[in-house]
């Protein structure tokens, strides 16, 4: 039975290099093959790339059951020969497996996890339980869609343990100020489904990131009122807001997604930026989870004090 335990560290996976084995698993929505494909050319030019033709299954909405996702995934936390591993895609399906993944595996042997949107449970559970840095970023199916400069920051996170500075620049202030706190986030509505559960992170001290896709503003809404409601936004250091896709009302009615962000958020009195190139679009520009950071809301710019690696 995979282990409950909570973490007393935070771990950095030890750094790769160019052509290390680096697995790939379908731990959520079944998985396109064109996309993945496009997507699988990009992570081979940079590392021996391992996967197994089953990340194809589909059983309902899944990329197969709950038992063959988990079973994946615990294998290559395993398996001494990958140093990392990159989701194929999100969609759903992750909360389901997470009592089941193996967290004393991947204490006793960390490596980064890679992926965002529905896999944001996983970037959790791997912080959370197991006490090792995960990565948010791009996943197979959307590496050949981001720009190159994407790539190569994630190719950066995983193999370069020095911090950059800024990592992040050109955000857009909306409560200025300085805060400094690990860097956590990702998924609006996955990161609201966490909430209860012993997966959901620590935001006390965090700077949180969050991102979406799909979702009107009423549930954005919603979303973040419940989070207010739990407590758990209380003692955030500061907040920067990535993509939010496709979120408006189709007829332009009512509050935008960002009039209700701005509503929701800017009463917590923390520095708070926007537009930072991270989740679903065009852009998404990886950050570690779990890391130490600095907003400089005023000045648009995040500064990462550490490294994804080591």
């Amino acid at each position: 039975m995979p282990s409950r335990a909570k973490p007393t560290t935070d771990r950095r996976p030890p750094a790769l290099q160019a052509g290390d084995t680096v697995a790939v698993a379908a731990p959520a929505s079944a998985v396109p093959r064109d996309a993945f494909l496009r997507g699988l050319r990009v992570l081979e030019g940079r590392y021996l790339v391992v996967y197994d033709d089953e990340l194809f299954s589909r059983e309902g909405t899944f990329a197969g059951s709950d038992a063959r996702r988990a079973a994946e995934l615990n294998r290559y936390l395993h398996d001494a020969k990958v140093k990392a591993i990159v989701c194929a895609r999100g969609g759903y399906g992750l909360l389901r497996i997470l009592p089941l993944l193996d967290a004393d595996a991947l204490r006793a042997r960390p490596l980064p996890l890679v992926g965002f949107s529905d896999v944001t449970a996983l970037l959790a559970w791997a912080h959370g339980t197991a006490g090792v840095r995960a990565i948010h970023g791009p996943m197979v199916t959307q590496l050949a869609e981001v720009p190159a400069a994407d790539a190569g920051a994630l190719w950066r996170l995983l193999e370069d343990p020095a911090p950059a500075s800024p990592w992040l620049r050109e955000l857009q202030p909306v409560v200025p100020g300085r805060a400094r706190g690990r860097l956590v986030g990702g998924n609006l509505e996955v990161l609201s489904r966490l909430v209860g559960t012993r997966y959901f992170p620590r935001l006390q001290g965090a700077l949180l990131v969050l991102e979406e896709r799909g979702e009107r503003p009423y549930r954005i809404d919603r979303t973040l009122t419940q989070l207010l409601l739990a407590g758990v936004l209380d003692g955030l250091a500061g907040v920067i807001v990535g993509r939010f896709e496709k979120c408006d009302e189709p007829d332009g009615t009512g509050p935008t997604a960002a009039e209700v962000l701005r509503e929701r958020l800017v009463p917590l009195g923390v520095p708070f930026c926007v537009g930072a190139p991270v989740g679903h679009g065009e852009r998404n520009k990886p950050f570690p989870f779990g890391a130490p950071a600095v907003l400089d809301a005023a000045a648009g710019t995040l500064e990462l004090l550490e490294g994804a690696v080591e």
